[in-house]
């Protein structure tokens, strides 16, 4: 009784090994330790990126709070100031306006200078700054 030959795959050899389907069980256990090795570099590195992304998130939502609150108080304690002049001094609307853009103006100013877009006011008192003319 002739045996059969089990149906073979076009442009194979019977005794050939393609790359794609080892079928040697050496080659199979080589393949997945690199696998293994792959995942690991690739885990590592998403770990990495995913805990460089979350640092620090606490410190920039306690600075935009910190921002936004100065702007606020700015335009609040403009506000308040133009709504107390015209109350008392009778020159309502106008001194809510004025003060109120003044106070605007100034919670821009103290946000940039927070986020240290702008200088820091110089003393008026004189901190060493500037050199005494002695002679």
């Amino acid at each position: 009784m002739a045996q059969k030959d089990a149906p073979q795959m076009p442009g194979r050899d019977k005794g050939s090994v393609d790359e794609k389907h080892p079928t040697d069980g050496g080659d199979l256990e080589g393949r997945r330790r690199s696998l293994d090795a792959a995942l690991a570099a690739r885990s590592e590195n998403s770990a990495k990126g995913r805990k460089d992304r979350g640092s620090g998130g606490g410190a920039g939502f306690a600075q935009a709070l910190k921002l936004s609150s100065e702007f606020i108080a700015g335009i609040l304690v403009g506000a308040g100031i133009g709504y107390l002049i015209d109350r008392f001094v009778g020159t309502s609307p106008w001194g809510l306006v004025i003060f109120l853009l003044l106070g605007f103006a100034a919670g821009v100013l103290n946000v940039l200078r927070s986020a240290g877009m702008v200088a820091e006011p110089k003393s008026a008192m004189g901190s060493g700054d500037k050199p005494d003319k002695t002679e």
